[in-house]
């Protein structure tokens, strides 16, 4: 049985890919320390055999006695209101925590898949985005802290493939959605079907026009799985190409939703990129991957998951306590 370490266990898309790879026959050891992830996304394995956990930060040594076939780092703040508020966290994790884990693919002769994101490319000027675009990012902004965190992430990693000869790969992750997010975690979809469920007006950032493409968990896991059994190390493009406006999405929740808000307008955030829509043309043709789960069917089932969460969920607002991490 082959043993495969993932880091971000506990974290919306790093349980997925747990369930993923237990269902595909490995021994999943599963790492989290809990600052963004959620032990109940997990709760479910803990007494499976073929699942183990470690509680541990990957910007701390990591030590693992047993053989480790593969590694897939998906440990990462990945909501602006986590990593505006944990930011040197968030820049360690993209450069220790990758270091630390090329280390031990090293020492285990293991592959590599690390998870980036569509962030890399910024505020694109180029459209659709393809692997070859080399992004359009403000190094010095808030958003900052996440963009150069994966972007130095691949630098890294490409040195350890070039000067080491480890087996690496590398997925740039587009918008993500479907069960286990976070409900109140800032970002589009789970804070639009807050707001519905809750009775709230939908807020929409800018004047809406800004568009956004969402690829399902399903299809995305699907992609990752493929990937990490390529023979490709270079960056590769991983989302639904199917592109739509802000403003167009939020008249979709409020039907799917059956809700009668309205939408208001705030100010758009510093850096938020007007345009996301990856060119998957490389995925279908190295991976023969694309998208299978369409909007409409992706979001009955994310609705249906938020709907029945604990009516606790529903009306906290996100407090987690970052007070250890932000001085480190």
């Amino acid at each position: 049985m082959n043993t495969i370490l993932i880091t971000g266990a506990a974290g919306f898309l790093g349980s997925h890919l747990c369930d993923r790879f237990i269902k595909e026959g490995f021994h999943v050891i599963g790492m989290d320390n809990y600052i963004t992830g959620d032990q109940r996304n997990i709760e479910h394995l803990i007494e499976n055999t073929n699942f183990s956990f470690i509680e541990h930060d990957v910007t701390k040594h990591i030590s693992i006695d047993q053989k480790i076939h593969y590694i897939l780092h998906f440990a990462s703040p990945a909501s602006p209101i986590d990593y505006l508020k944990i930011p040197i966290q968030t820049l360690k994790v993209g450069s220790l925590g990758t270091h630390n884990l090329l280390g031990l693919a090293k020492a285990k002769k293991a592959r590599l898949l690390i998870a980036s994101t569509s962030e890399v490319y910024g505020d694109p000027l180029v459209h659709p985005q393809t692997e070859d675009y080399y992004g359009n990012v403000n190094t010095i902004g808030p958003r900052g802290v996440y963009d150069e965190a994966k972007r130095f992430q691949e630098s890294i990693t490409m040195a350890y493939h070039r000067f080491h000869g480890i087996e690496t790969r590398i997925v740039r992750i587009f918008n993500t959605y479907g069960p286990r997010m976070r409900l109140n975690d800032g970002r589009v979809i789970p804070a639009f079907m807050g707001q519905a469920l809750r009775g709230e007006d939908l807020t929409i950032f800018g004047d809406g026009s800004q568009t956004r493409s969402f690829c399902y968990v399903d299809d995305q896991v699907e992609g990752i799985y493929k990937l990490l059994f390529s023979d490709y190390a270079y960056p590769v493009n991983i989302g639904n190409p199917h592109e739509i406006s802000i403003r167009d999405f939020a008249e979709e929740i409020i039907k799917l939703t059956n809700t009668t808000q309205k939408v208001i307008y705030k100010d758009l955030p510093v850096d938020d990129p007007m345009q996301r829509q990856p060119d998957i043309s490389l995925a279908r043709k190295l991976l023969n991957w694309e998208p299978k789960v369409t909007r409409e069917e992706g979001m009955k089932k994310t609705f249906e998951f938020f709907k029945n969460l604990p009516e606790e969920d529903l009306f906290k607002r996100e407090h987690r306590d970052f007070s250890k991490h932000i001085k480190t």
